[in-house]
């Protein structure tokens, strides 16, 4: 067991079996980003900054021992968007053509992601089940949950994990480090997360940002929780709007059958709607007795700079009690 003093530890061992998905099929281990890798930046959802968040991004990127391949329409600008859907479309579509990148890392999130999934969702379908090769990793959180989604929908592995722009902190860059760049189990605590409903389950990785998931109900997209531990976060909702779109998620099935609530940070989320105030604590304390599933609040998950890499998709182990959560990208543990 190797420790990274950051709430984390690698265990190194041999592979083990792979995952089954909930069709029956096993999902595809997306390829190790180590040293050497080549990684496109993409930009699928909101409008960037300028150049100072690309060079940003660039060279995080070669500091991790990547050689980055700039979009050529992350500069674009469309309203709120990153260029219009067709341009962000084909960045994203000419990345999973080409044969030399291993990798596929969303410079932001914002909003549009859910907008390109008819353009690229049977593109991201023929390249994850392609048997010549392993799929190319994808990574982003945020409206980057929709991709995850079309990933997982196709058969395979995602990370949610921080955006290229973003200023990496020790913390978050060795946990990017250890999810993607190895196979080794991970065994990663939270001291100060909330244990909202004891015990221990394992299941695939699921979800991600719960504004996206609630608006990929009834698409061909659509999360599903059974024999899953679902991974929620937010930010810049309040309670009530968080409240109706648990609401909506239960109504639609999207919990079904789940193992575990895997719960992260709800950052910027007001409690008080009309002098009425209602904890995000009491929305997922609700929900997890509902459910009678171990459930933890608070995990590195989210819309914070220090954040844990999830492989979505992946099988892992929630210890509610202890606040630990171990996984392998594809691989039981």
């Amino acid at each position: 067991m190797r420790s990274l003093d950051v709430g984390f530890a690698v265990e190194t061992g041999p592979a083990g079996a792979s995952l089954g998905h909930p069709t029956g099929d096993a999902l595809r281990a997306p390829r190790v980003l180590g040293p050497g890798a080549t990684v496109a930046l993409v930009a699928p959802s909101g409008v960037l900054a300028g150049d100072a968040d690309v060079d940003r991004a660039v060279a995080t990127a070669v500091s991790l021992g990547w050689q980055p391949r700039v979009g050529a329409s992350v500069l674009a600008r469309d309203g709120y968007f990153a260029g219009s859907d067709t341009a962000r479309a084909h960045d994203l579509l000419a990345a999973l053509d080409d044969d030399a990148i291993d990798g596929i890392w969303c410079l932001r999130g914002g909003y549009g992601a859910t907008r390109l999934l008819p353009l690229v969702a049977p593109a991201i379908t023929r390249h994850v089940q392609d048997p010549r090769h392993a799929p190319k990793a994808l990574l982003g959180y945020s409206d980057i949950t929709a991709l995850h989604a079309a990933w997982q929908q196709a058969g395979g592995v995602s990370y949610h994990a921080p955006v290229a722009r973003a200023v990496l902190p020790p913390f978050s860059r060795d946990a990017l480090v250890a999810a993607v760049g190895t196979r080794d189990a991970v065994s990663w605590q939270a001291p100060d997360a909330t244990t909202v409903r004891g015990g221990v389950a394992t299941g695939r990785l699921v979800g991600g940002n719960l504004a996206l998931m609630a608006a990929l109900c009834g698409t061909p997209w659509a999360v599903r929780g059974r024999d899953a531990i679902v991974v929620l976060e937010d930010i810049g909702e309040a309670t009530y709007r968080l409240d109706r779109m648990l609401v909506q998620l239960r109504l639609a099935g999207t919990f079904d059958g789940c193992v575990a609530l895997a719960c992260g940070q709800f950052t910027d989320c007001p409690e008080g709607a009309e002098g009425a105030q209602r904890s995000v604590h009491a929305l997922v304390q609700e929900l997890a007795a509902a459910l009678n599933v171990p459930t933890v609040l608070g995990l590195p998950i989210g819309h914070v700079d220090d954040q844990w890499t999830l492989p979505l998709g992946g099988l892992a182990t929630l210890d509610a009690d202890a606040h630990t959560l171990q996984f392998r990208t594809t691989l039981h543990l």
